[in-house]
């Protein structure tokens, strides 16, 4: 088995984005795009510096550093798999606690675009989707500022000011609905705590495009540097990933921007219709297999696909609850959509698992999840199959699996989870007194009675018939 390598002199690159966050997603998706821009012979200044502000980005950082930082993304097609080393980072800056080299890069004039994969809890946002002034990272920035990386964002683009600098295009590659407002809430929040001046100037002058993001990488394990292997390549930090891959994207950038089009990313003014289509079926869909799964044992995400219920339950769901209050998108036909994700999540090349699915619930569900409870009340329809997904996540939480296996602690949030989920088994509402997740949804008396009945079907019958009870 062979892998390719970058097609173009990496020793012409300069750096034109600075990158925080190395996870996975980052090296599967926008990295990707970038090295085949520049195996087009294009781009060749807009290469990347990585960066992160927290300590296992240090540990990624010394894996990257040692392999010239190139990536080992490998596609899980079911046909075959392929290899290919990425080249379209340069450099890996240091992880510091007060971000000094974060700041001075960022700072170059060089650097036209900031982008960020720091998770969908990475924005310090309340239930309500607005930032949240108190969150403790968010304090201690405030205090002690530029530990955070928007605070590090917040300095690099006064110094660019006082220099007399443009300042850079700050761009979310997160899912999050409305990536690019939420980001700007998080920036300008946190500078209006100690500047509400400078804070005006960043919402006056900084562009913050929105974007739509998709591509599944399951995380990286033994599984996959055995893989890496299989191809001649010693690499303690490869990335597999399904062969789909999309980005859509605002065309906001004020300094410029890679031709990203011309390698297959989507700029148009309707990105709000396709991560809403995203995060709703998609991630929406990860959520409803997950906590079934979960409890039912169930390792792989395509195991879970190959039971009849859960997969059933998946349908009925998208069907009856998701898809009507998707709005349209241009081009899309969503029941075909729909039935691409079914097939995405069946592959059994990519090997996800139920557990990464399940992880961060408190974080996912209030985005992926309840946003569409409140769509579908608004629309006088009472969402069963999402109230019961909302309770199979509650009983997860409790901590045992219907085998009876311990649950090992799955959320930043878990103790809180855990806690109200026992007391949920006696009295539901418990859970749905969960306000930074639930909101006010706790004082709508018929919105409680369901998830009341939900919850008390799936501790006496169990979660196959409670399913089989909503698929009908």
């Amino acid at each position: 088995m062979t892998y390719t390598t970058p097609l173009y002199d990496r020793s012409k690159l300069t750096p034109g984005i600075v990158h925080i966050g190395l996870g996975n997603f980052h090296r599967a998706h926008m990295a990707v795009y970038l090295d085949d821009l520049f195996a087009l012979g294009e781009g060749h200044d807009w290469a990347i510096l990585g960066a992160g502000v927290r300590a296992p980005d240090a540990r990624m950082r010394e894996a990257l550093l040692a392999q010239d930082c190139l990536s080992t993304v490998i596609e899980l097609d079911p046909s075959g798999r392929s290899a290919r080393r990425v080249g379209s980072m340069i450099d890996f800056l240091p992880v510091q606690e007060d971000n000094a080299a974060l700041i001075a890069a960022m700072s170059n004039p060089a650097i036209r675009i900031v982008s960020l994969t720091v998770t969908e809890g990475g924005y310090f946002m309340d239930s309500a989707g607005a930032f949240d002034p108190l969150a403790p990272e968010i304090l201690a920035d405030a205090a002690a500022p530029h530990r955070t990386a928007f605070g590090a964002i917040i300095a690099a683009l006064r110094a660019r000011r006082a220099a007399g600098v443009a300042p850079f295009t700050v761009m979310s590659c997160d899912n999050l609905p409305g990536n690019g407002h939420v980001t700007r809430a998080t920036v300008c929040g946190l500078a209006r705590l100690s500047d509400p001046d400078f804070a005006a100037w960043i919402e006056a002058n900084v562009a913050f495009p929105n974007g739509m993001v998709d591509r599944i990488t399951p995380a990286t394990g033994d599984r996959e540097r055995a893989m890496a292997a299989d191809f001649g390549l010693s690499d303690p930090v490869p990335v597999t990933c399904e062969p789909f891959r999309q980005w859509v994207l605002e065309d906001n950038f004020p300094l410029g921007r890679p031709a990203l089009e011309k390698v297959g990313v989507t700029f148009t003014n309707h990105v709000h219709e396709y991560e809403t289509m995203k995060i709703r079926i998609l991630n929406g869909g990860h959520a409803i297999i997950a906590y079934p799964g979960g409890l039912k044992g169930i390792h792989f995400v395509h195991e879970a696909m190959q039971d009849a219920t859960i997969r059933g339950f998946l349908d009925a769901v998208e069907t009856r609850e998701i898809l009507p209050v998707v709005p349209p998108v241009p081009g899309v036909v969503l029941g075909d959509y729909k039935s691409l994700i079914i097939e995405r999540f069946s592959n059994p090349e990519v090997a996800d698992t139920e557990r990464r699915l399940c992880l961060d619930g408190s974080n996912r569900q209030p985005k992926f999840i309840i946003l569409s409870i409140r769509d579908n009340l608004a629309r006088g329809v009472m969402p069963h199959g999402l109230i019961l997904e909302s309770a199979l996540w509650c009983r997860y939480c409790f901590g045992t699996d219907e085998t009876g296996a311990e649950i090992a602690p799955n959320d930043p949030n878990w103790d809180m989870l855990q806690a109200a989920a026992r007391a949920a088994k006696a009295d539901p509402s418990a859970w749905i007194a969960m306000e930074p997740i639930y909101g006010d949804l706790a004082r709508n008396p018929d919105f409680v009675a369901a998830f009341g009945a939900a919850l008390d079907k799936v501790w006496a019958e169990g979660s196959e018939a409670a399913m089989r009870a909503y698929i009908g």
